[in-house]
């Protein structure tokens, strides 16, 4: 697969750079399609064609790269995002804003090429990650460790955002996927809830939902699930959500 690549940046000279070193990735291959020196290009690029990718800047004139990023969020079918950037301490926000990637001027190709392929996962993941095939029923498809592994739904128990990551637990082994819990949570409501603003959990496995005392954070509520021990926080904007998946 060619990844079709938007550049975005306020500087000439780090869009020839990036446009540069994405003609020596091969794994995969990126296509320039086309280049932004603001928010408002970029949008308009985007708005007009497919792109699976867009390479932006944070500190642009006028809209910035996270206000920039945070109105892709509201598109139905976003492009991936990867953050190219001389300033590090956005790193935290940028991945609250779900980019791929976070790289830092000056950018090796090397590390080009591993947020390539982080793209390239995802995509592959979104199409695959969840559909009905030869009767097996809805899964997550999981690359671990230069293999691939279907998991069915029906045997996730919960979903855990960690870090750029999610954790799939069966009642078996614990799984790392490559996704954005909002985007299982929009796609499958039907088979989980949100019990916290980091965790979905299979509607069939709720069992309990009981109060207890925390000695740092005080009273609050926590979920107890057929097949594991582990008990997960339930916020207090969840709970009502939580108590109605227990009660169905």
């Amino acid at each position: 697969m060619t990844l079709k690549v938007l550049i975005v940046d306020d500087e000439a000279l780090a869009r020839s750079r990036l446009r540069t070193l994405l003609a020596e990735c091969t794994e995969p291959r990126a296509d320039v399609v086309g280049e932004a020196g603001n928010a408002v290009q970029a949008m308009e690029h985007i708005q007009r064609g497919q792109c699976d990718l867009v390479l932006l800047d944070v500190h642009m004139p006028g809209v910035d790269g996270m206000a920039l990023a945070g109105a892709l969020r509201q598109m139905e079918a976003p492009p991936a995002v990867v953050f190219v950037t001389a300033y590090a301490e956005h790193a935290v926000h940028a991945f609250e804003l779900e980019a791929v990637d976070y790289l830092t001027k000056p950018v090796r190709r090397e590390r080009l090429q591993q947020a390539l392929q982080k793209v390239l996962r995802q995509l592959s993941a979104a199409d695959q990650n969840i559909h009905d095939i030869g009767g097996m029923g809805e899964s997550l498809i999981i690359q671990e460790r230069g293999r691939s592994e279907r998991v069915a739904l029906t045997d996730v128990i919960y979903l855990k955002a960690e870090l750029k990551y999610i954790t799939v637990r069966t009642a078996e082994k614990e799984h790392i996927y490559d996704g954005a819990l909002s985007d299982l949570e929009q796609r499958y409501a039907h088979l989980f809830v949100r019990v916290h603003r980091n965790a979905l959990v299979a509607r069939r496995a709720v069992r309990a939902v009981e109060k207890h005392n925390d000695p740092v954070d005080g009273e609050g509520w926590t979920v107890r699930l057929d097949g594991v021990e582990e008990r997960l926080a339930v916020s207090r904007r969840q709970l009502a959500a939580v108590r109605e998946a227990l009660m169905a």
